[in-house]
């Protein structure tokens, strides 16, 4: 195209146009951090031409322009939760460990990830996981500390407490825990691990989706379908942003 050689804010700027044609521009955002990385011993001032308005104007109106829609699951509904818990009936130490699994993502708001492992082992670790010793119990509450999230700056933890309070008629999440909290105990009592499955193992994210989707059969409804459930029904009960995030 007969550019100069020399780096200037006129060809960051049609670089990034042309590439934002061909590739996600949240793509060419990094490129152009890896172009000024690779060209500052022989440019020193490529990154003050990074940072000019012009490159970055056309970089945030490249991404206005050709950035795609975020791809969100559905959010799980209380009828949703019923269906869960009438799937899958109190008959098993399994059933029972999905039905507070489900309840908790739920009304706890939780991401799948602080409940259950990843698939991949080599993303395990224990520092992740909720403990047994943690669980608080009242009449009609249950709670326990969550160690490590991704909102956890300062790695305190976060105290989470689950209240049927505000459960919709006919589900009463400490009564699904408490049955749970039973059987665990009574299968592995010196066991570390909050949830449990059967053979004594933290259960993982595949265990959890495949019993998600043999109740409900729909490719939308995903592990964060919890969350966005949980949120949205808090929020249709009136409860403020603030509180719920």
């Amino acid at each position: 195209h007969n550019f100069p050689i020399v780096p200037s804010v006129d060809t960051l700027s049609f670089y990034t146009v042309y590439m934002c044609h061909h590739i996600r521009p949240s793509s060419v955002d990094s490129y152009l951090s890896g172009i000024c990385n690779q060209l500052e011993p022989l440019y020193p001032e490529v990154r003050t031409l990074r940072r000019h308005h012009l490159v970055t104007r056309t970089l945030a109106g490249c991404k206005r322009m050709f950035s795609t829609p975020a791809n969100r699951k559905a959010a799980l509904e209380p009828h949703h939760l019923l269906t869960l818990l009438q799937h899958f009936p109190p008959d098993s130490h399994n059933n029972r460990l999905f039905r507070a699994l489900a309840l908790s993502g739920f009304f706890a708001l939780h991401r799948l990830g602080e409940l259950v492992w990843p698939d991949d082992s080599d993303l395990r670790s224990w520092r992740k996981v909720i403990s047994r010793v943690s669980v608080t119990l009242t009449s009609d509450s249950y709670g326990y500390t969550l160690p490590s999230h991704k909102a956890d700056r300062l790695f305190a933890g976060s105290s989470i407490l689950i209240s049927d309070t505000f459960a919709p008629d006919g589900i009463a999440p400490s009564t699904v825990f408490r049955d749970y909290l039973s059987s665990r105990d009574g299968l592995f009592p010196l066991q570390p691990a909050l949830w449990l499955t059967e053979d004594g193992q933290v259960p993982t994210r595949s265990w959890f989706i495949s019993r998600l989707h043999r109740a409900i059969p729909d490719q939308n409804i995903s592990g964060h379908s919890l969350r966005a459930g949980g949120a949205t029904f808090f929020a249709s009960i009136g409860w403020p942003d603030d509180r719920i995030q």
